[in-house]
C-alpha cells in the first residue's frame, strides 16, 4: 500500500518554517531561500490549494534587524526584540508574497487559544475568512506576550507543536513541518553516521520516542522530541504530517507529487 498517494488529493496544507530555514548560520536572513519558499506556496495556491503558513524567526530577525551581536538573554529583552522581528518578517513576507499576487494576513497566536472554547471558536472563524478569501495566514506565536516558547518552559518548540495546533484549528489534511534535517532518523545523524531516516511511521511507538532525544539546532528551539509531539497532536487530529530538510523549498512540490521525501507520519 502507497500511503504517499493520498497526499496528492491533499487540498489544506499547514507548512511551519524553523528559524534554521530563514536564517543562515550565521544569523543573517535568508532571503534566497524566503524568496523561493513564498515562490513555491504561491503557486501550490494557483494550483488551487489552501496554505496556511506558520512560522518561527522573530527573535531571530529582530537580532539581525537591530544588529545586536547575540540573542539577548532576559525574557523582556528577548520580547522586545521579537517585536521588532515580528514587524520586519510580515514586511518580507509581504513583499515576497506580493511579487507572486498573492495577500497575506498576520495571525498570532497564544497558548490559551487552545484551552478556552470561546478564544479558539474566534480564531477558527478568523482562519476560516481568511481562507474562504485566498488570503494566506501567517501564523506566530505572539513572542512579546506569550513567553512560553522564548522561555521553553511549555514548549511550543520553535513553533512545532503550534504549527500541530493550527493544522487542527484549521482541519488540515497535511502538515509539512520544514526543519534542518532530512526526516526523522532512528538515531542523531549528527552523532551517529550509521543512524538511518524512517520514510513511514504509522505509529509513534516509546520505542520511537526513544530514538528522539532532545536535540535541536543553535538557533531554534525546537528538537525532534517537539517534532514527535507535534506528529502526535497532528495524526490525532487526522491530519498527515510530514518531516522534512528545508534547505530547498521546492521538495513541497515534490512533496505534493508523491515523491519519497522526508518522513511521514500517517493519520489517525
Amino acid at each position: 500500500m502507497n500511503f504517499r498517494e493520498g497526499i496528492k488529493q491533499c487540498n489544506r496544507i499547514v507548512v511551519k518554517v524553523g528559524t534554521s530555514t530563514l536564517t543562515y548560520n550565521n544569523g543573517n536572513i535568508n532571503l534566497t531561500r524566503i524568496e523561493k519558499l513564498t515562490r513555491v506556496l504561491s503557486d501550490l495556491m494557483n494550483s488551487g490549494k489552501e496554505v496556511v503558513l506558520v512560522t518561527s524567526g522573530a527573535v531571530g530577525v529582530g537580532v539581525n534587524k537591530l544588529k545586536l551581536k547575540e540573542k539577548p538573554k532576559t525574557i523582556k529583552e528577548k520580547q522586545a526584540v521579537a517585536a521588532v522581528g515580528q514587524c520586519e518578517l510580515m514586511h518580507i513576507y509581504s513583499k515576497f508574497f506580493g511579487e507572486y499576487s498573492h495577500i497575506v494576513g498576520q495571525v498570532l497566536l497564544t497558548r490559551d487559544v487552545v484551552e478556552d472554547d470561546h478564544i479558539r471558536q474566534n480564531v477558527v472563524n478568523t482562519f476560516e475568512t481568511l481562507i474562504d478569501n485566498r488570503i494566506i495566514p501567517i501564523v506566530n506565536e505572539n513572542d512579546t506576550v506569550a513567553i512560553d516558547e522564548i522561555e521553553n518552559i511549555v514548549r511550543f518548540g520553535d513553533n512545532d507543536n503550534l504549527s500541530a495546533i493550527v493544522a487542527q484549528l484549521v482541519s488540515a489534511d497535511l502538515l509539512i513541518i520544514l526543519s534542518d534535517i532530512d526526516g526523522f532518523y532512528d538515531s542523531d545523524p549528527r552523532k551517529n553516521p550509521d543512524s538511518k531516516l524512517i520514510k513511514i511511521v504509522e505509529e509513534i511507538t516509546p520505542e520511537l520516542e526513544a530514538c528522539a532525544g532532545g536535540a535541536g539546532s543553535n538557533l531554534g528551539t525546537g528538537g525532534m522530541a517537539t517534532k514527535l509531539t507535534a506528529a502526535k497532536r497532528a495524526i490525532n487530529a487526522g491530519c498527515n504530517m510530514i518531516l522534512a530538510n528545508g534547505e530547498n523549498p521546492e521538495l513541497l512540490l515534490d512533496i505534493i507529487s508523491v515523491k519519497d521525501i522526508g518522513t511521514l507520519f500517517i493519520k489517525k
